[in-house]
């Protein structure tokens, strides 16, 4: 399996969002960071962490806006499949 260079596996331990969550606190991560841990992964061109981004900017860069996106308006991002716009939804709820 290929790895890409945008593969958060290739970050420094430290830097990942699951490591930095397990030796430090919730409080510690962005909430980008904290969002790329429930969309689970990324694109070849693209980790989780800059998916997550992209996902955060839909809602203005504020959880509360974002919260008022449906899986419908989730799905119009490229790499948002069904089931991370559900994740998502569901855990802004």
């Amino acid at each position: 399996m290929q790895v890409s260079n945008h593969s958060i596996k290739n970050w420094a331990k430290d830097d990942r969002p699951r490591e930095k969550l397990l030796s430090k606190t919730p409080d510690a991560l962005s909430d980008s960071e904290l969002l790329s841990l429930l969309l689970g992964n990324g694109m070849v061109d693209k980790s989780a962490v800059e998916l997550a981004k992209e996902v955060l900017a839909r809602g203005r860069n504020n959880l509360n806006e974002l919260a008022k996106l449906t899986v419908k308006d989730l799905l119009k991002i490229k790499g948002i499949g069904e089931v991370k716009a559900v994740r998502v939804v569901a855990a802004l709820e």
